[in-house]
């Protein structure tokens, strides 16, 4: 990644809506230099998918929060098996397999917090291979929309 990659990466994060003219203006190269960056970007797997975002709350999903969850056996099936149940529920917006205490964190939205709790009764408790929750309301957050090559 050149300083004309990044640039790229960089306005396409901010507004992947822009128009190759405009983009290839924004970081100061030539549209045909700029289309064939953003194409080399895409096959190196640098640029993964664009994506529309969405205002949760608009979606009836005011309340998120992080699930903790311990898992028993701990193996690769079970591990598999319960990150691929959660990762197909409609409220769920992300799963990460983690190191420490826990060994799933799982970002949930919600309409409420009494449909949190329904969430965890109807679609946790009951697991057999759950052998602990607990959960994190969020509050705020704040997420940085520009990410920079390190």
């Amino acid at each position: 990644m050149d300083d004309i990659d990044s640039a790229i990466v960089r306005e396409l994060q901010r507004n992947a809506r822009l128009t190759n003219r405009d983009l290839a203006h924004a970081v100061g190269v030539a549209p045909s230099t700029c289309l064939e960056r953003v194409r080399l970007l895409r096959d190196r797997g640098v640029l993964i998918g664009y994506h529309a975002e969405v205002d949760l709350g608009a979606l009836n999903r005011h309340v998120q929060a992080f699930l903790h969850v311990q898992v028993r056996p701990m193996s690769r099936d079970v591990i598999e098996g319960f990150k691929g149940y959660v990762a197909g529920l409609p409220e769920v917006l992300a799963v990460f397999v983690v190191a420490g205490g826990d060994d799933f964190l799982v970002h949930v939205a919600v309409p409420s917090v009494d449909a949190l709790h329904s969430f965890l009764m109807d679609r946790f408790s009951q697991r057999r291979e759950i052998v602990g929750f607990r959960s994190s309301v969020i509050y705020q957050h704040t997420r940085n929309r520009v990410i920079e090559p390190l």
